[in-house]
């Protein structure tokens, strides 16, 4: 309990406590403050604490608002997994509905083995290429060159919720090697408004790696971003490229390996983003 609040801590995108993204979740934050809830965000420290600040009176639809530790995000999926879960373990599997900053997020929560599971649907993904200065200032930031870069996914700004840059790694051991400019890239995502740089590597079509900078939520890395998943799922669809159904692995150079489930709905431009999540 902080501050008479009960925070509970799930890992999402794992069926392991030690794997996955870790997310705090507030299931009664109907009277909590933005700042009380910021301060809680910053006090449990995980790239985001989702507060469920509403419900409908048919009890399966949500109010659910999500804090990194330094700033409010409009739209957060592996909170959203998570969250899911722990609701699906009190009131029963099936679909829930979350208003967010960012839209309605439709979940469907099931049991998959032993692991209760759910999928999300995002709101309508859009992707355009980024402007070639912001590309190179980017760059300087992470530390890359072009010449890092894999020529076959151009790099974009991509939108399943919150906007991401999509930038290709050339090779695995590029993507490995993550040490960048925190100040620099923070300060450039947040002129640009985007809440992570999704860095990936294709093992195949079915197959990527990726890796997430979040300066601008006040950690360097995410393990697992399902919002990010949910705008590569709609960068794919636009570039062309890729299978429709596909797995990422997240989180492993951070010791918390993830793995993320994406299907894209072509006819509406939305991404459906699957995992599991424990209680930690």
């Amino acid at each position: 309990m902080t501050n008479n609040v009960e925070i509970l801590r799930y890992a999402a995108f794992t069926g392991d406590p030690e794997g996955g993204n870790p997310a705090g979740i507030v299931l009664d934050a109907e009277a909590l403050s933005d700042a009380e809830m910021l301060a809680i965000a910053a006090e449990v420290g995980y790239s985001e604490t989702a507060f469920v600040t509403g419900r409908d009176g048919e009890g399966r639809g949500f109010r659910v608002r999500y804090f990194a530790p330094s700033a409010e995000v409009a739209f957060c999926g592996h909170a959203t997994i998570a969250t899911s879960v722990a609701l699906a373990e009190r009131i029963g599997a099936g679909r829930l509905v979350f208003d967010t900053n960012a839209g309605e997020i439709v979940v469907d929560a099931f049991v998959d083995g032993e692991v209760l599971r759910a999928t999300l649907t995002s709101v309508p993904t859009r992707s355009a290429p980024v402007a070639e200065k912001v590309l190179d200032e980017t760059l300087a930031a992470l530390g890359w060159s072009r010449d890092d870069l894999d020529r076959a996914f151009p790099p974009h700004v991509a939108f399943g919720g919150n906007d991401h840059l999509m930038l290709a790694a050339a090779s695995h051991e590029r993507l490995a090697d993550l040490d960048y400019d925190f100040d620099g890239l923070r300060s450039i995502m947040t002129r640009e408004g985007w809440t992570t740089v999704n860095l990936f590597w294709r093992e195949s079509d079915e197959r990527f790696h990726s890796r997430n900078p979040f300066p601008v939520g006040g950690v360097v890395e995410d393990p697992a971003t399902g919002a990010a998943a949910a705008a590569f799922g709609g960068y794919l669809r636009t570039i062309g490229t890729g299978s429709d159904e596909f797995t990422i692995i997240q989180g492993a150079d951070m010791g918390r390996p993830s793995e993320l489930k994406v299907s894209i709905a072509a006819a509406d431009g939305r991404t459906r983003v699957s995992g599991g999540a424990v209680a930690m």
